[in-house]
């Protein structure tokens, strides 16, 4: 970790990284993965690259820890989408999404619920579980909150700072987050309450993995609409039970696009 060490000699200038790491994505091939990690996961080429993953994150922990830095630095540890559902045709018996519905480029909880850790010494509770809904984009509001900085009108008009939550605080970060899958369908979360917009309820992207095969969600056909407080996984499709709650998102998805901006 040359860069963190490099950065370190100069006391006074604070530093940031964003390191985005190629693991575990595809290819997953065994050329992919250093020797020494090889079969550590037991669940082929891509648990093995899960397992560089955190290898690599352990390499900067322990450059920090090298360079005196480790108990003065916010290190965040997430992932932009979720996983495929496994490689070249297996999963070694693993669900790389969980319990969630879908996987990478659904509009579904596999293509976007990801684990967002955050370790931030005397800010950061340690052990401590925040369920704020938040959402990549809201980095660049957070950091200029964390530097002191006023984003201008024309910038980060869908990104809210999520530094009260960081701090322990109980306030909604933000009161709904709009997601689009890799198939251009839109959702939108509000509350416990989820309307994936104007898209059927079909099943996945066809990828035919351990019989997982069925056709993409498409825009321009019925919508879908989930409790995501009784109903996590999306099992029970209540668009039709809710005609107030589909008109009322979608009503505020449109107002979002004339005004330009969600926060």
């Amino acid at each position: 970790m040359a860069y963190i060490e490099e950065r370190a000699q100069d006391e006074d200038t604070p530093f940031f990284l964003y390191l985005a790491a190629s693991a575990p994505h595809e290819p997953c091939t065994v050329a992919c993965v250093p020797e020494f990690l090889r079969g550590a996961s037991e669940a082929g080429p891509r648990g093995d690259m899960v397992a560089l993953f955190d290898w690599m994150v352990g390499q900067v922990m322990d450059a920090l820890d090298r360079c005196g830095l480790v108990d003065d630095t916010l290190v965040i540890v997430t992932s932009d989408n979720g996983a495929l559902p496994g490689c070249n045709g297996r999963t070694y018996g693993h669900k790389s999404c969980g319990d969630w519905r879908g996987f990478k480029g659904f509009i579904w909880e596999g293509g976007h619920r990801e684990p967002f850790i955050a370790r931030w010494p005397g800010v950061v509770a340690p052990n401590s579980v925040c369920d704020a809904l938040v959402g990549l984009q809201d980095f660049m509001a957070t950091v200029a909150d964390i530097v002191g900085e006023t984003l201008p009108q024309d910038a980060g008009e869908d990104s809210a700072s999520f530094l009260p939550a960081l701090m322990g605080e109980n306030e909604p970060v933000r009161d709904d987050l709009i997601h689009h899958s890799c198939m251009g369908v839109f959702s939108i979360r509000r509350g416990d309450w989820k309307l994936i917009v104007d898209c059927d309820n079909s099943g996945d992207m066809g990828r035919g993995v351990d019989g997982c095969v069925g056709t993409e969600p498409v825009p321009g056909s019925r919508g879908q609409l989930y409790h995501m407080g009784d109903d996590p996984f999306e099992s029970y499709n209540q668009f039709n039970r809710e005609p107030g709650i589909v008109r009322e998102f979608r009503e505020m998805v449109e107002r979002y696009i004339a005004d330009g901006r969600s926060v």
